[in-house]
């Protein structure tokens, strides 16, 4: 039986940043307990599938509150069989304690994501975090107190005043910290933002000044002791996320809340992003069309360092549709954009920065 993937969505957040699009939203304790029975209610009724990773993001779930995480997760692992996997809970360090730590640790949470963005006071600032790195390196410490060692920090690049050497003043925090994941993320100005609406004030750096930054810390962290695995990932040897790879490896899984996304049994599916709709019906799927073909397939692959393969190809699909891509993409191969041999494409490193254009022409 191929095991699927669980997300949990919890849009409660203590304030809004002001470049967050994700559906998040202030909660009080009626509305955190009027969710909990929706979610409750919407595991109850979902499909009878076995899990072997459960990813709890958001928002902020961490102010949800250690004991309704703590119900959550067991009425989770209970309904989708959950015996051994990871199971991962987002983490902000205003929110995070001994208790909440203590409490995640008894019910078998073992990897913890948490949101640095930046080590640098003024970014973090601009960004809205308002713990100090020192909470942060606290929390950090706390986890690995009570046995989770497999704990991502968050990096954002291209954010208002950073600067090389403030990036590598950040960069130097999370290998000081000896954490076991990276996820970097280039700023994107999205609507419906803060950022949005005073974007002509920011003082962000250039395009191409982000461009360099993106370079500079893959070379950074591989010096550490990091490997890239994906175009914004990067993990000390074994400790990749298992849940994410699910949906770069186009593989199933359920998602559970308001705005959450799922795929399975080859359907796309999704929630609304109206919470008192959610709180009406939260077994109400809005249909995405069919998943999983080839096109798809490829497209998710190729955010993988290692790319796409011949074999895994012939496997699902068929291997002229391999032979089409190295042909579409020989072109991007030819000025070093992406790499390929007979049985393998994928991108260089400065490939990955036109990895959105190159995936629009080639797929």
């Amino acid at each position: 039986m191929i095991k699927k993937g669980i997300y949990i969505h919890i849009p409660f957040c203590a304030t809004k940043c002001p470049y967050c699009d994700f559906f998040s939203m202030r909660g009080n304790e009626e509305k955190k307990d009027s969710y909990l029975d929706a979610l409750n209610k919407e595991i109850e009724t979902a499909e009878n599938i076995v899990a072997d990773t459960i990813y709890l993001g958001g928002g902020t779930p961490s102010v949800f509150g250690k004991e309704r995480l703590k119900k959550l997760i067991i009425k989770a692992k209970e309904k989708f069989h959950f015996t051994d996997g990871e199971i991962t809970v987002e983490v902000n360090p205003s929110s995070c304690d001994e208790d909440l730590i203590k409490v995640l640790t008894s019910v078998g949470v073992n990897r913890i994501s948490m949101g640095l963005q930046s080590a640098v006071d003024d970014e973090r600032k601009f960004l809205g975090r308002h713990s100090s790195c020192e909470k942060i390196r606290s929390d950090i410490k706390l986890c690995k107190k009570y046995g989770i060692e497999n704990i991502s920090l968050d990096v954002m690049l291209g954010v208002p005043q950073q600067t090389y050497e403030s990036l590598e003043k950040t960069l130097s925090f999370v290998v000081d910290c000896d954490v076991k994941h990276v996820s970097t993320y280039i700023l994107k100005i999205e609507e419906n933002t803060l950022f949005h609406r005073r974007q002509n004030e920011l003082p962000l750096p250039d395009e191409d000044t982000v461009c360099d930054m993106y370079e500079a810390v893959g070379n950074y962290l591989e010096k550490s002791g990091f490997h890239q695995y994906e175009i914004s990932n990067f993990s000390k040897p074994g400790y990749e996320s298992k849940h994410n790879l699910k949906y770069w490896n186009c593989e199933e899984y359920l998602g559970l809340g308001p705005a959450a996304h799922s795929f399975l049994n080859g359907k796309r599916f999704y929630h609304t992003r109206n919470f008192d709709d959610y709180l009406k019906k939260p077994s109400s799927y809005i249909s995405d069309g069919d998943g999983g073909n080839f096109e798809e397939f490829a497209m998710l692959k190729l955010r993988l360092t290692e790319g796409i393969s011949r074999k895994e190809v012939s496997e699902k699909f068929y291997e002229e549709n391999f032979e089409n891509l190295l042909k579409k993409s020989q072109k991007f191969v030819d000025i070093k954009l992406m790499k390929s041999d007979e049985n393998s494409l994928h991108f260089t490193k400065k490939g990955f920065l036109l990895s959105n254009t190159i995936l629009s022409e080639i797929i």
